[in-house]
């Protein structure tokens, strides 16, 4: 199963990590400090799901996904937060986001909703090509 992700978040030991955890499951992963550069890397590159935080310093994940399903629509987001910012997780389901995992995250629960995220893209795929 080969799935296209990326990663946005600030937190640079957070991000090292898990690009660390899911390279060794030979999965693809970039990574994008910002929302910013979480735009630029997807106007060069599709992506199967975007891991995105809420809280980032400029544009804050729910901005950033915003645009991400204007311009990816495809692209399933699965939200990172806080506790104290739960709420913005569910926010995020609500501009369309696939899911929300709690900071810190678990690494199995995160790569369960990663592949579940990737199944329902590809499903929304199918039926867009015998749509059109």
């Amino acid at each position: 199963m080969d799935i296209n992700i990326l990663l946005v978040d600030d937190e640079n030991d957070f991000v090292e990590t898990m690009v660390k955890r899911f390279g060794i499951r030979k999965m693809a992963i970039d990574s994008a400090k910002s929302g910013q550069e979480a735009l630029a890397a997807l106007a060069t590159k599709d992506y199967d799901v975007i891991i995105l935080d809420v809280r980032m310093p400029g544009m804050d994940g729910l901005e950033t996904l915003k645009l991400i399903r204007e311009r990816a629509p495809l692209t399933e987001v699965i939200m990172l937060t806080g506790h104290a910012s739960l709420e913005a997780g569910m926010q995020g389901m609500n501009l369309g986001a696939y899911d929300y995992v709690l900071k810190p995250a678990d690494f199995d629960d995160l790569l369960d909703k990663v592949r579940k995220a990737f199944e329902r893209k590809e499903l929304n795929a199918k039926a867009r090509k015998q749509g059109a």
